[in-house]
């Protein structure tokens, strides 16, 4: 599963750095932005491969470990849903998409090995953050038995289940070549 998404960076490696130098302008390049998460989707022949990444704060409403028993259910509750994305990524029936792999990690999931390095930027004024950044991620692969059939990827559930979400940055390889796109709950279809 790894190697379709192993060569999308490369693949986008154009798009990244137009990406890069507008962020550089913006003043948010490698940010963890609350409120945005980023999502590769990759289709070679009959595979799809999505990687979603995001802020926990996007997907729990908290980055800290869950302590009171309302944090621990809402993270096991998060995590039920994550491990069901045929319920968050709506894909035609036309193409015949089911899931063959998935695996969902976060420090705040108990994976010690999804707590990996962030950028640890100065607010504003200064300070520096006390907190952790805990992100989310996700690696899920499909078989499409008619792939020519994969039109679209409609992303309305995942928003309607994770409302902290206000903007996805995709990137996406598809039949029709690649592209860089950005979704909100406004406008939550994708086209390939």
């Amino acid at each position: 599963m790894r190697c379709l998404l192993l060569a999308l960076p490369f693949a986008l490696l154009p798009l990244a750095a137009a990406q890069a130098h507008d962020d550089h302008e913006h003043g948010s390049l490698g940010k963890h932005e609350h409120g945005v998460a980023t999502l590769n989707v990759a289709l070679e022949g009959s595979t799809l491969e999505i990687e979603l990444q995001s802020p926990a704060m996007n997907i729990v409403g908290f980055e800290h470990a869950a302590t009171s028993d309302a944090e621990k259910k809402t993270v096991a509750a998060a995590r039920a849903v994550l491990e069901k994305p045929e319920t968050l990524f709506s894909l035609p029936a036309a193409a015949g998409c089911s899931l063959s792999e998935n695996e969902v990690r976060s420090p705040l999931f108990g994976n010690a090995e999804a707590d990996h390095d962030h950028d640890h930027d100065e607010h504003a004024d200064g300070d520096e953050h006390h907190h952790e950044h805990s992100d989310v991620d996700a690696d899920y692969s499909f078989t499409c038995k008619q792939p020519g059939e994969l039109k679209t990827l409609d992303l309305s559930a995942f928003y309607k289940q994770f409302p902290a979400t206000q903007k996805i940055n995709v990137q996406l390889i598809g039949p029709s070549g690649q592209q860089g796109v950005e979704s909100t709950p406004a406008n939550p279809r994708l086209s390939f």
